[in-house]
């Protein structure tokens, strides 16, 4: 019975749980067995708490017994991203800095899912300050794959990816600047959705105005991450780029047909991207499921000049507002690629940050036209399948030299540039068994049509079903 919990979708829990079928304490001791059992294999969360869980199950079964409200995510057990700060439980960023940080409040994201009835477990692993889609720290070690465990989770959500594809937790928060929700639910066969700027409200913020970050869900289905998404989008007063629309709006049903639906299939944007032959070989017969759809499928990417210079300057710039002075109190306590990203900002001129606002500009217009023409790009999530656990990054990709550790992202980090809402979706698996995404890219502010193209993908291929064997 409790694993036939653990494999229950996140929604189909809430339904169980809202019906009387099910207790919160039933649900969240299955959980909490399952951590015991599977997390020492892959170490995706940190900082657990599940005495603290467990009594939190029992006053929600309380609530529900005297029929007070309760939200959509009643007793649902859920793990906060470690970057998240959450009150009363150590947030440690993965930095040694903040190895025994213990805020005093929760950041909005983590309050909208405690106000819609999750309950927290604990963190999820990230690497430091989540910089980079590998998931490494000095304070916590290194989360491995749950498919091989050999090879590396992604980032910098890979914790949460990775607990998702053990079943420890059916849903899991996240951020992505340049694909730390996409690439992690790429090599852990979940879905991740990497919502437009200020569909997910995010406070505190040292840079309110800005669109390069964005926090937002990752679940093992489509259908959870819409849920979830309600639950998490809808204005903040605190937030400037909030987006008015509630996220009620995101409960609608799913299912559409893609007959007349106008895809762009881009293997490598154009061969401006290095991908390895293994993701080549995977996705191709994802591009054919399309139009076993009815969807009309042509070759055919947006013009994203500029899209690198735009992301690794205001990256740097955001990196360098929010840790700069981190970095000057300490060191010798942050790894050397992050320090690298500092130093950047700092050599950036105000000429420069004018240059990637203007070309950011012309970037949006480009694609908005773009997308006059089709409904949606698909393209790799990664250019890799999951590589060596103890690597930082591949130093090449099918024989192109990777030069830094933000080379090999490029097909995630294009996409956040332009501000568009992007998908990672299940697509197969390499012929060693490992996992394989399918990024999916809708017009500006188009998660509605975004979820419906991903949720007919999801339901005609059945890749999510596929488990680990830990």
């Amino acid at each position: 019975m409790s694993a036939d919990i653990c494999h229950r979708t996140a929604t189909e829990l809430a339904g169980l749980i809202r019906s009387g079928e099910l207790s919160a304490r039933e649900v969240m001791s299955a959980h909490l067995q399952r951590v015991e059992q599977l997390n020492p294999k892959v170490n995706a969360l940190v900082s657990l708490a599940p005495e603290r869980a467990m009594e939190a199950a029992r006053e929600a079964d309380e609530r529900f017994a005297r029929n007070d409200a309760t939200g959509p995510l009643h007793g649902l057990p859920m793990a906060h991203k470690d970057t998240h700060e959450t009150a009363g439980m150590r947030t440690t960023f993965g930095s040694p800095v903040f190895a025994e940080h213990v805020p005093q409040r929760d950041e909005l994201i983590v309050e909208r899912l405690k106000n819609a009835g999750a309950i927290t477990i604990g963190k999820t692993n990230v690497p430091e300050f989540a910089a980079g889609s590998h998931t490494f720290n000095p304070v916590f070690g290194t989360t491995a794959n749950p498919y091989a465990t050999d090879r590396s989770a992604g980032g910098s959500s890979g914790g949460a990816a990775a607990s998702l594809a053990c079943r420890m937790q059916p849903l899991a928060d996240g951020s992505d600047m340049g694909g730390s929700l996409r690439n992690p639910a790429s090599f852990c066969n979940v879905v991740g959705l990497r919502p437009a700027p200020g569909r997910v409200p995010t406070w505190p913020a040292p840079a309110g105005w800005s669109t390069l970050s964005v926090q937002g869900p990752m679940a093992r289905t489509v259908s959870d991450v819409a849920l979830m998404l309600s639950v998490l989008a809808g204005p903040d007063p605190r937030t400037p780029i909030a987006l008015s629309e509630p996220g009620s709006t995101f409960l609608g049903p799913l299912d559409a047909e893609l007959r007349e639906l106008r895809v762009a299939w881009s293997p490598d944007l154009g061969g401006l991207l290095a991908v390895d032959p293994a993701v080549r070989d995977v996705l191709e017969p994802a591009a054919e499921v399309l139009t076993g759809l009815g969807a009309h499928v042509e070759l055919a990417q947006p013009d994203l000049t500029g899209a690198d210079e735009v992301f690794r300057t205001l990256r740097a710039w955001q990196f360098e507002l929010s840790l700069g002075e981190l970095r000057d109190a300490h060191p010798d306590r942050i790894k050397p690629s992050l320090r690298e990203n500092i130093d950047a900002g700092r050599r950036l001129a105000g000429a420069d940050v004018g240059r990637a606002e203007r070309l950011h500009t012309e970037l949006f217009h480009r694609v908005r036209e773009f997308f006059d023409r089709y409904d949606v790009l698909a393209l790799p999530v990664s250019q890799v399948p999951p590589f060596d656990i103890d690597l930082e990054y591949p130093a090449e990709i099918a024989g192109r030299p990777m030069e830094t550790y933000l080379d090999w992202m490029r097909s995630a980090y294009w996409i956040s540039a332009t501000g568009n809402p992007a998908i990672s979706v299940p697509a197969g698996f390499t012929s060693d068994g490992l996992p394989v995404g399918l990024q999916l890219v809708t017009a500006h502010r188009d998660e509605h049509r975004l979820l419906r193209i991903a949720h007919a993908f999801e339901q005609a291929t059945g890749h999510a079903a596929r488990l680990p064997e830990l």
